[in-house]
């Protein structure tokens, strides 16, 4: 830290700007709103990391009124009232703080501002380089050589820094005539009145001629512009007030010496705990690389203080018997475990879906017994390891247990069950989630740290010698298991107290086998259709290139915007959107406005379609096919908020079917010898389930009749006989039928099926008149999801939807609909 540097932020300013800078909120699963606090801590370690004081506070407002206030009624008369989920950060940022080892400042009667204006003059009198971090120009007026003012223009991640000669650079003032500006000009945020019609400009031109407000209201004879003189003269009361209410105080009454404001030592600990409780996931991270105070698990899973971690399965990591099994003889040493005991897992090995997966160690854990079976003796072709972990038949814990699986499948065994996977736990417990990762778990859990996957694979393979390798491995799988066996005890009883086992143990558990299994499937891929595909797609782009080549009038780069947008816009004349600091736009959306100017824009459209199928499902998908001719996707089941399942690498979920080219790339999969594709669907699944949890009588009797259930919603909304619906009547009432499910509003449904507002709503009202246990159905949903903060299925799998309970009108409408 730098001792000649003083660190001073405008905390109001600094967590208002953070707050609004997000587009969407961000709240915890516990539903406490963290955007503000975010973005200011965000800003804040920008600061400190470039800045280094060696003193550091925030200054605050308070409720209180100020002398402003009591000098003038209307002093800040009208301005926003800070949002209450903002309100409600306000304690946990300066708990934050308090926890940086940055002093929190803040005193009735007086504003943020004073507090900044009497700490920096307090910088400057000891001889200290102070930066004051705001984005209100009022502070603009404490600039000087000594203190800068970082400026946050735009959001927060845009800033100008100020000091004295800056102030001239861009106002043509000093810092202490800038004071005078704001008499002249102003201020609408502070409801400062100014002298009306005289804006920034005229200001400083005023200025530069009479030097002063003071010099100015003194000689109003010489202003030549009559009707500015007037305004001057019958508005001077107006100005000198302005002025004075603009002026910082730098006398506020702080009871605090400078060194009081020397920063302090980070209170780990107590960061970690309130990072994880606000799901600081980078903080978290950052925290710990740096590492300073924080308490952490040893690699036997001992934490610092002495005490054990006693998991479920009874691991005791104090008195851990650990076994390496380098030889085949060395296997017996795995005769002490019994059949279907619960038994740790983790395999080391090649996780590249292309490749035929290999293995190269595996350990595993069962009561005090840890084993680590070398990639020596795991490669051997006729070892009896996989016989011996066949015919044990283990129930396996770990963590992200399909990985493990996947590995094992290939080398025959194709039965498991699953005990516990800390990672599809965590999930259920938290399903919106954006990481998983043990490494992230146990740094919550326990303060312990280890790298994650990648690090560690990274940190194996600049490993030169094996032995060594082989020693990394075994000491990051005994820290890996001894971890996930530690949280299991955790998250058990969080899952039992919020009645979520039973969805893990009936539905997510058994789920990873399946999955595994999937993966280790595949699928057979017709390399030669998919590389036909690509020839006849390739042909395509180059006809279209040479199209646009030839009404361009000349080769340019099609896939630059900045040479589309320039024989656009410029060489062919097409009317352009607003023009950017790199260019023209040329998005889809600005081209389809245009595309019936100019044939060339309809041509580009058809090439960027032409271009991105090719590049990702010809060239996505060809280097994807294994060595044995299948396409090996992940399954993961950890991913979706909902409990839907995400394929990925490639999403096979996501190829197209209503298209020509969609069509032909299906045709590429095929059925392996002796096999066949099966199809299977539901006919309109949502409807069935929403007949069912509502116990609509018409809805159930359609269902159960087997009737069109779109035909006889239009008969019953539109008053029509079975018979006599239209295809438009049963149109409409498709989209009324899953609108109304999904929370569509009257205007939504009005643009979905092209009738006027009043039309759709009373479609709606008619919809909700016969099916009234739909409505309750719905109204009891929201109800329920305000009162416990989540929504859940008939498994009682949850979602939190911390929207519901928004003082927002729009994000609380968008909690009703989730």
């Amino acid at each position: 830290m730098d001792d000649a540097k003083l660190l001073v932020v405008d905390g109001n300013s600094l967590i208002n700007r953070a707050y609004y800078a997000m587009r969407r909120p961000m709240i915890t699963r516990d539903g406490i709103y963290t955007q503000g606090i975010f973005g200011f801590l965000n800003m804040l370690n920008r600061v400190l990391r470039e800045y280094d004081p060696g003193f550091a506070a925030v200054a605050w407002d308070r409720k209180a009124p100020t002398f402003r206030h009591k000098a003038y009624d209307g002093y800040k008369a009208g301005r926003k009232k800070m949002p209450e989920e903002l309100a409600m950060e306000l304690p946990l940022m300066k708990e934050i703080l308090t926890d940086l080892g940055i002093k929190n400042l803040e005193m009735d009667g007086f504003e943020a501002d004073d507090i900044i204006g009497t700490v920096s003059r307090m910088g400057e009198e000891a001889g200290l380089s102070s930066l004051i971090v705001t984005g209100d120009r009022d502070a603009l007026q404490l600039a000087s050589d000594q203190t800068k003012i970082l400026f946050t223009k735009k959001g927060i991640s845009e800033f100008e820094i100020y000091d004295r000669e800056k102030m001239l650079e861009r106002y043509s003032l000093t810092p202490e005539q800038f004071i005078d500006l704001k008499g002249l000009m102003g201020d609408n945020s502070d409801n400062l009145p100014g002298i009306p019609g005289v804006g920034e400009k005229t200001g400083i031109k005023l200025l530069k001629q009479f030097g002063s407000l003071a010099n100015l209201l003194s000689h109003t004879d010489e202003i030549s512009a009559k009707g500015l003189r007037e305004k001057v003269e019958s508005n001077a009361l107006l100005a000198e007030m302005s002025r004075k209410l603009a002026v910082i105080c730098r006398t506020v009454p702080l009871d605090l010496e400078i060194e009081d404001l020397r920063r302090k030592e980070i209170d780990y600990d107590s960061l970690v705990t309130i990072y994880s409780k606000l799901e600081f996931n980078r903080f978290l991270e950052a925290l710990h690389k740096e590492g300073e105070g924080a308490s952490t698990l040893s690699a036997s899973g001992v934490k610092e203080d002495g005490d054990t971690d006693q998991a479920e399965n009874g691991v005791n990591a104090e008195n851990l018997s650990e076994i390496r099994i380098d030889q085949e003889e060395q296997l017996k040493n795995l005769s002490c475990i019994p059949k279907e005991a619960e038994v740790g897992l983790l395999v080391f090995g090649n996780d590249d879906h292309v490749q035929m997966p290999s293995i190269e160690g595996i350990a595993l854990l069962w009561e005090n017994n840890f084993f680590y079976i070398s990639e020596k003796a795991v490669q051997k072709e006729d070892t009896d390891l996989f016989s011996i972990l066949r015919d044990l038949k283990p129930h396996w814990f770990g963590h992200n247990l399909i990985s493990s699986y996947y590995s094992l499948m290939a080398r025959g065994i194709s039965e498991f069950t699953t005990a516990y996977d800390t990672k599809v736990a965590e999930y259920v417990l938290d399903p919106s989630a954006s990481d998983y990762s043990l490494k992230l778990l146990l740094q919550k859990a326990f303060r312990q740290d280890i790298p994650t996957e990648k690090e560690f694979q990274k940190d194996i393979s600049k490993t030169e010698r094996a032995e060594d390798a082989e020693n990394k491995k075994e000491q990051y799988a005994k820290t890996a298991l001894l971890g996930s066996a530690s949280l299991w005890r955790i998250q058990k009883e969080k899952l039992t107290k919020e009645e979520l086992l039973p969805l893990c143990e009936n539905l997510e558990f058994p789920l990873i086998e399946v999955l595994a299994s999937m993966e280790h499937a595949g699928v057979t891929v017709d390399r030669n259709v998919l590389e036909e595909i690509g020839d006849d797609l390739l042909a395509q782009i180059h006809t279209l290139e040479t199209r646009i080549y030839e009404r361009a009038g000349e080769t340019f780069n099609i896939n630059s915007p900045k040479q589309l947008g320039t024989i656009l816009f410029e060489k062919l004349g097409l009317p352009s959107g607003k023009k950017t600091k790199t260019g023209y736009s040329t998005s889809a959306d600005i081209l389809e406005k245009i595309k019936d100017k100019d044939p060339i824009v309809s041509m580009i459209l058809e090439y960027r379609t032409v271009s991105k199928l090719r590049s990702t499902y010809v060239d996505g998908l060809i280097p994807l096919i294994g060595e044995d001719g299948k396409i090996h996707a992940h399954f993961q089941q950890t991913v979706a908020a909902t409990g839907r399942l995400s394929c990925t690498e490639p999403n096979l979920q996501n190829i197209p079917v209503r298209t020509e080219i969609g069509r032909n790339l299906r045709k590429a999969f095929v059925a392996g010898e002796g096999a066949s594709f099966v199809g299977a669907d539901y006919s309109q699944i949502e409807l069935r389930v929403l007949a069912h949890m509502s116990g609509d009588e018409n809805l159930i009797q359609a269902f159960n009749e087997g009737q069109d259930i779109h035909r006889t919603t239009a008969a019953r909304v539109f008053n029509k006989d079975y018979d006599a619906v239209t295809p438009l009547d049963r149109s409409r009432a498709k989209a009324v039928n899953f609108g109304v499910v999904y929370g569509m509003s009257s205007f939504g449904l009005s643009e979905e099926i092209h009738v006027s507002r009043k039309e759709a709503e009373r479609y709606i009202k008619d919809y909700f008149s016969k099916h009234p246990k739909v409505q309750a159905f719905m109204d009891q949903a929201v109800k329920d999801c305000k009162e416990k903060g989540y929504s859940e299925t008939i498994l009682g799998r949850r979602r939190y939807i911390h929207e519901i309970n928004s003082p927002n009108f729009m994000v609380r409408k968008l909690g009703e609909r989730l």
